[in-house]
């Protein structure tokens, strides 16, 4: 009583969903749960991880019942830019500031697809980094430094 797989990229893609799952259940196995109607600080990770495994589980069923794609090739571009997009930020927002560091980490981005052109690009990482200098420093008033120390 075997089973085949009709659809290979959900089927694996459910997979993966899943085993992310276990590893948020896992790593928030320290933090207190619910107790009674008081919601703990484990309560929301649990609660999105099991929801996620559950998502996981009804896309990889769907790769056993329906025919669908086949899983092609892994295109390395995109997740590393995104990567080296999420380093950037993380390295750069304390001694350069908000300003500089967004715009760099649009453009650094920006580049994770191949149909990126030079003026777009630049263009829109200003209006996302004045987006996000109004949204983060003056709607919700987080204390962030806008510019580098040596600006001031």
């Amino acid at each position: 009583m075997g089973f085949r797989v009709r659809s290979p990229q959900d089927f694996w893609g459910g997979i993966v969903l899943i085993i992310i799952a276990l590893i948020a259940i896992w790593a928030s196995r320290d933090l207190a749960g619910m107790r009674g109607f008081a919601f703990g600080p484990g309560t929301a990770p649990r609660l999105f991880a099991g929801l996620l495994a559950f998502c996981g589980a009804l896309v990889a069923l769907v790769g056993l019942l329906q025919d669908g794609p086949k899983i092609g090739a892994y295109a390395i571009r995109g997740p590393l830019f995104i990567v080296a997009a999420i380093l950037t930020f993380a390295l750069a927002v304390r001694p350069l500031g908000l300003v500089f560091a967004t715009y760099v980490t649009f453009l650094v981005s920006i580049m994770a697809s191949k149909e990126m052109r030079l003026i777009e690009s630049v263009i829109a990482a200003a209006a996302m980094t004045a987006f996000c200098v109004g949204l983060f420093t003056y709607l919700l008033g987080l204390p962030f430094q806008l510019w580098p120390p040596f600006m001031y």
